[in-house]
């Protein structure tokens, strides 16, 4: 249960890692001025900052095995959820919403430009995380 957490862990890394290069990439920095992005810039590196910090506390359980250290990287990847959750809820809005077919870049939000099937497959490993390390935590199916 351990290593599946892990994996499930780095996949999804990866797919948040392109899920900001590409908000990046497509002006969600500089939409901050003009609070076009519905993502604000904290929000954004604050769920990515304290998922990476939680994956190094998670591979500190692995090397540690200790039980308090598996539940604070579970309590991380918590608030790590609610602030994707948070970023995911915008993001529907933000695909709800009709573009005029005059608008430029400058005007359409950078998240807008965000590939469906990552964001789809970034939350259901997200969540499959979560759950791995729930039960690794509570010592489900051995470590």
């Amino acid at each position: 249960m351990d290593i599946a957490a892990l994996v499930a862990w780095v996949v999804t890394a990866v797919g948040g890692f392109v899920l900001l290069a590409r908000w990046i990439s497509r002006g969600g920095l500089r939409q901050q001025q003009t609070k076009t992005t519905h993502f604000p810039a904290p929000l954004v590196f604050g769920h990515f900052l304290l998922a990476a910090a939680g994956l190094v506390v998670w591979i500190v359980y692995l090397a540690a095995d200790r039980a308090a250290v598996a539940w604070a990287a579970f309590g991380i990847l918590v608030a790590v959820a609610l602030l994707g959750f948070t970023m995911f809820a915008r993001w529907v809005a933000v695909q709800r919403t009709a573009v005029p077919a005059t608008a430029g870049e400058e005007t359409t939000p950078a998240e807008r430009h965000l590939p469906v099937p990552v964001v789809a497959a970034h939350g259901l490993l997200g969540t499959a995380t979560l759950v791995l390390v729930l039960l690794a935590a509570l010592r489900v199916g051995g470590s």
